[in-house]
């Protein structure tokens, strides 16, 4: 059976996507460091004539951005970019944005640092918590993770799965919630991290295994040295793969 929309709807829908589209542009460019924080953003007339929007586009886009705390429009002054401290980091599409204008060292070492502070604490939460059903569900994630060891592109959701299945099992919401939120940008960093890896992919997958191991055994103190260990090391690949990426883009 095939859905109608009607006209009035049809406009709704266009114009939401038209003004989601030029926050989209927009916030790449903030994120990107074209429109750096403390700076002005161009005015109303040269925004649309640069994008060929409509004002009530453009205000639309704003009112996105703004909620976002990128922006913030003051009177006689214009619209201003916040200080990054500001903005909400944990937005998907703020995350979203930095990872279309290429994460940058910044970036990659705040999201591990925060990895860093909440998983290892969450292994060892999984290890005391795990029922069988997440047992299940990280060893399902971990068997598809080593299907597919030597294609990244299905690696990491896999990956994905795995470190989420681990926040699910400390049976705490707001943790199991942690992965959901930057879902996009942990699994950016596991492709950079798989992609760039030194080591061969079963160096990886025995530490995934370490850390099961330990949350199978309730041995909190061991699942929290397991995953500090993989953290440590995923870090160190994609440091590396930033490194690559920016002597490539030398020459």
């Amino acid at each position: 059976m095939t859905t109608r929309h009607s006209p009035a709807k049809l406009r709704e829908a266009a114009g939401r996507n038209l003004h989601e589209r030029i926050a989209n542009t927009l916030g790449t460019r903030i994120v990107g460091g074209i429109d750096p924080p403390g700076s002005a953003l161009p005015t109303e007339v040269e925004l649309c004539a640069t994008l060929n929007v409509s004002r009530s586009a453009l205000r639309e886009a704003f009112k996105l951005l703004a909620a976002k705390r990128l922006i913030i429009s003051r009177q006689k002054v214009g619209t201003l970019v916040r200080p990054r401290a500001e903005w909400n980091m944990l937005d998907p599409e703020v995350l979203g944005w930095h990872l279309q204008a290429a994460p940058t060292d910044a970036f990659v070492n705040g999201l591990f640092e925060v990895r860093m502070i909440i998983e290892p604490a969450a292994a060892a939460s999984a290890a005391e918590r795990r029922t069988a059903r997440a047992l299940a569900e990280m060893e399902a994630a971990l068997a598809e993770m080593t299907t597919h060891q030597h294609d990244p592109a299905n690696l990491s959701p896999a990956d994905l799965r795995f470190h989420q299945a681990i926040l699910d099992a400390t049976g705490n919401y707001f943790l199991a919630s942690f992965g959901a939120v930057i879902d996009s940008a942990l699994i950016a960093s596991f492709q950079l991290g798989w992609t760039a890896a030194t080591r061969p992919p079963g160096f990886s997958l025995r530490q995934h295994e370490d850390v099961l191991e330990a949350i199978r055994a309730a041995d909190a103190a061991a699942a929290n040295a397991a995953m500090t260990r993989l953290l440590q090391s995923a870090v160190e690949d994609v440091r590396a793969a930033l490194v690559r990426r920016h002597l490539a883009g030398a020459h």
